[in-house]
């Protein structure tokens, strides 16, 4: 079992800048993935970016150049700096672990005011 808690939602202006933040604990496996995805009123779920423990990282078009996700692999945690935000970037925001089984977060609501 894996447990994932987000921090670092909240409610911002249009332009401004968000830093997330997922710790992961329980069975940890020395390879993985994990990510953000989100979701807004009405929209599925979608991906966001994700960075394997290799650190390879992977955005969605919509958030290349002003997203920037991180890891710290000694600390099972992931980062998502958000800069630039915009009002269609507002949704719940989930973390996500993959390694065989997948895993979510409760979700951190992210809200920009335009």
């Amino acid at each position: 079992q894996v447990q994932l808690v987000e921090s670092g939602g909240g409610l911002v202006q249009a332009g401004g800048s968000l830093r997330l933040s997922c710790v992961a604990s329980g069975t940890i496996s020395s390879i993985n993935t994990m990510g953000w995805y989100r979701q807004a009123p009405g929209k599925q779920r979608e991906l966001v970016a994700s960075i394997t423990t290799g650190r390879i990282p992977n955005y969605a078009d919509s958030v290349k150049g002003r997203f920037t996700i991180s890891r710290d692999s000694a600390k099972n945690t992931v980062f998502l700096q958000m800069n630039s935000l915009k009002a269609e970037d507002t949704g719940v925001y989930y973390c996500r672990y993959l390694w065989g089984t997948v895993y979510w977060g409760q979700g951190t609501q992210v809200t920009v005011s335009s």
